[in-house]
């Protein structure tokens, strides 16, 4: 079972707008484009919290990662499994097989935790802490999952990356050119 579009709910969840989980229904438009509509139809109050503060912690692994502080790292990410245990059941929907869901059951910040926990969980053990990244590109704050074969992603996206490369070559023209910044 691949379990990177679970971890990409981390990320999606680090990456939102900092008034998406402000109301209902900013929360449902993020669970709807995490492809968890079932989820986002079922929202509470109570869940707006569990969700603020999901991704409080996220943040936190991401930051523990991007110092390269592996233990840091995995220890919140341990905390997080206690916090949100997994409940694995066989589903069967949209016409596709029987396959895993982590949980099915609960209430949608619940679900939503635990599978973007495992995710995260099981790309640092398969692939390693480093493989959790936050954009190198002044002054984006967004994190990303390094999935590339060579380890070598640095930018949240192709924009930040574009943005990035054309600052530094701005720079070293005017380096080369003798005119300050």
């Amino acid at each position: 079972m691949d379990l990177t579009s679970y971890a990409e709910l981390a990320v999606l969840l680090v990456n939102s707008d900092d008034t998406a989980l402000d109301t209902l229904e900013g929360a449902a438009r993020l669970l709807t484009e995490a492809g968890r509509e079932e989820q986002a139809a079922r929202l509470t109050r109570a869940d707006l919290e569990v969700l603020r503060e999901l991704r409080r912690e996220l943040t936190a692994v991401f930051a523990a990662a991007a110092r390269h502080d592996e233990d840091g790292a995995v220890g919140r990410l341990n905390a997080l499994l206690v916090r949100h245990p997994v409940r694995p059941q066989i589903s069967r929907h949209d016409g596709q097989r029987w396959h895993l869901h982590l949980t099915d059951a609960g209430r949608p910040s619940d679900e939503y935790a635990a599978g973007a926990v495992m995710g995260l969980t099981t790309l640092v053990t398969d692939l390693g802490v480093d493989r959790l990244g936050a954009c190198g590109a002044t002054p984006c704050r967004r994190v990303y999952l390094d999935t590339s074969s060579n380890r070598s992603r640095r930018y949240c996206s192709e924009r930040c990356a574009t943005r990035a490369n054309v600052a530094a070559y701005r720079a070293r023209r005017r380096h080369l050119s003798g005119h300050p910044a």
